[in-house]
């Protein structure tokens, strides 16, 4: 459903479940019983537009993979069956808070999203197989023109995962919380005062097209800013933006080690990445090859696919995301031991993910999912319970 985001693993010993692209964690049974099948979600509308806000609770029931969408009061409602062309979807929306104002709704056992937008409601469209998602990457996609966000979640046996997402796009600001089952709020997602207008003028400014990321509608709204990976497709950005930065990393990696450490909870568990013959290849502790790497491309990087893929396994998979990083972060070069979780040392190349730096350096606590595995070293926007008692999400000021 979720075919932009990527499966984030968490470096744990319990097994984990990937879910609509936010991690899953196997608890106790006692946790199980501390959840029920809906929560309330507090939404509150902070953003100080006077159009109405639609808001959609979509997803995958986790009990039987289904898809389809929740109602106010949480009760799920599969899709009927798509088409080709695709059909409009039934509306699932729910009227959201007016500018100011607070509104409680309930969201179930799922995997999914979260979608809010201003003034339209969004078009929803069912194919034959399953949900289409707005892809405004694509000029005559119906949604383009339409300001709307959306936050990811899952709230399972055993618990609630509620993240800000940016990983295919900026827009919208919203910040997403959750009270946990000793009754403290935690909360992420907040913009830095004028972090809104200021991650547009930053791209704007960045040399190399990145101010080409930036989608407006033809009044002048500023809607977005596409994530690079969405950049290359749309040809706002050249196919070679990171070639250099890549390239230098396999000239130092051919005579030197890198070395992966991707468990936090393993530090003896170490990989060793030599290039020979234009491809990188990892070793254990036995000296024998586990996986190897082709020279990655830009597409590569910034969607962490591809000749990145990662795998839900325990070799390729956390090997993989922590290049992923290192590469979005340009902290390769600079430090053979990797995962690098010294934020001071992020985005410092002239060659890096410059749509990545902007937003987590406008963001208040730093945090943000501005590409798929950047909870390496977490630095993700998410919120977590065992047992939460209530999500909150809320619209922030567009400035």
């Amino acid at each position: 459903m979720l075919a932009r985001l990527k499966h984030r693993l968490l470096a744990a010993t319990a097994a984990a479940a990937l879910i609509g692209g936010v991690v899953a964690v196997e608890a106790p049974s006692t946790a199980r019983a501390a959840v029920p099948e809906t929560i309330p979600l507090k939404l509150t509308n902070n953003s100080g537009r006077t159009e109405p806000v639609y808001i959609y609770t979509l997803g995958t029931l986790l009990t039987t993979g289904q898809q389809g969408w929740a109602d106010a009061s949480g009760a799920f409602h599969p899709w009927p069956a798509g088409g080709v062309p695709p059909v409009p979807a039934p509306d699932a929306s729910i009227p959201g808070p007016a500018a100011g104002q607070s509104t409680t709704i309930r969201i179930p056992k799922l995997s999914g999203r979260i979608y809010f937008s201003y003034g339209r409601k969004l078009d929803f469209r069912l194919a034959t197989g399953g949900l289409v998602q707005p892809a405004v990457q694509n000029p005559s996609d119906p949604n383009r023109d339409i300001l709307f966000n959306w936050s990811e979640y899952t709230l399972n046996d055993s618990g609630l995962w509620l993240n800000s997402t940016q990983v295919d796009m900026f827009s919208a600001p919203y910040a997403v919380g959750v009270q946990r089952s000793d009754g403290a709020t935690v909360g992420t997602g907040h913009l830095k005062a004028g972090g809104y207008r200021g991650v547009f003028s930053a791209l704007r400014a960045q040399p190399g097209g990145w101010g080409g990321l930036v989608q407006t509608r033809s009044d002048g709204t500023v809607l977005r800013a596409l994530s690079p990976g969405h950049g290359l497709e749309s040809g706002a950005l050249p196919a070679s933006v990171m070639d250099d930065y890549i390239n230098r990393v396999w000239q130092k990696y051919a005579g030197s080690t890198l070395t992966v450490t991707p468990f936090a909870d393993q530090p003896a568990r170490k990989f060793y990445g030599r290039v020979s013959g234009g491809v990188m290849n990892f070793t254990d502790g036995t000296s024998a090859v586990v996986t190897s790497f082709a020279k990655p491309d830009a597409d590569s990087v910034f969607g962490c696919h591809k000749l990145l893929d990662a795998p839900n396994d325990q070799v390729r998979g956390p090997i993989s995301r922590t290049l992923c990083a290192g590469f979005n972060r340009s902290t390769l070069l600079t430090n053979p031991n990797q995962p690098d979780t010294s934020t001071a040392g992020f985005y410092q190349d002239a060659v890096t993910n410059h749509y990545a730096r902007i937003i987590h350096d406008r963001m208040a606590d730093g945090k943000a999912y501005a590409f798929a595995f950047d909870d390496v070293g977490h630095q993700e926007s998410l919120v977590h319970d065992g047992a939460p008692r209530q999500a909150y999400l809320t619209l922030d000021p567009l400035d």
